[in-house]
């Protein structure tokens, strides 16, 4: 069974930090491209950053480059997002998710970790 279970969400002000978490199971995590998503309360879901399989190539929205770097460590099963310089519209429902393809179809889904950004 593939699991994906997000961890590190948490309160930060404005311009903190905070690390993200995914730890996968269930499937070959070395073989497939992982990405991160987040999801405002009243807004549809949105893509954050994805990873190739051997961590080599990374994608970053434009809303979050320069700020928040994604990684991943294959023998640990495990993809993180670093995220700095947090502003208050960074505040979300963060997932990690599992990139099928390799072509952005992602297939399997984490349950969310929640990041606030305030003051």
């Amino acid at each position: 069974e593939v699991q994906l279970v997000e961890s590190g969400g948490g309160l930060v002000q404005p311009g903190g930090s905070l690390s993200l978490s995914c730890a996968a199971s269930g499937f070959a995590f070395s073989s497939h491209s992982m990405g991160w998503f987040r999801q405002a309360p009243g807004k549809e879901r949105d893509f954050v950053a994805a990873i190739s399989w051997n961590g080599e190539i990374t994608i970053y929205a434009d809303s979050v480059k320069g700020r928040f770097t994604i990684s991943r460590d294959n023998a640990k099963n495990t993809l993180y997002l670093q995220m700095n310089s947090l502003k208050p519209e960074d505040t979300a429902l963060y997932y990690c998710a599992r990139d099928l393809t390799g072509w952005g179809e992602y297939d399997y889904w984490g349950q969310g970790t929640q990041v606030t950004v305030s003051s």
